[in-house]
């Protein structure tokens, strides 16, 4: 996820500086919900680590 979130932020940029403000402002916009959606992943994966809730525990 974090690979396509920074896969539109390159086109957002690319784009930006091709003048083609609506399709950068679109990307940019997609790229940000991917990142904050991993963020939110990452975090609730590390809670679950901190309080030995794993698959692999028996």
């Amino acid at each position: 996820m974090l690979k396509w979130a920074l896969i539109f932020a390159v086109i957002s940029v690319i784009a930006g500086l091709m003048g083609f403000g609506g399709v950068a402002a679109g990307a940019a916009g997609i790229a940000k919900v991917l990142f904050f959606v991993f963020l939110a992943i990452c975090l609730l994966f590390v809670v679950l680590a901190l309080l030995g809730i794993g698959a692999l525990r028996k």
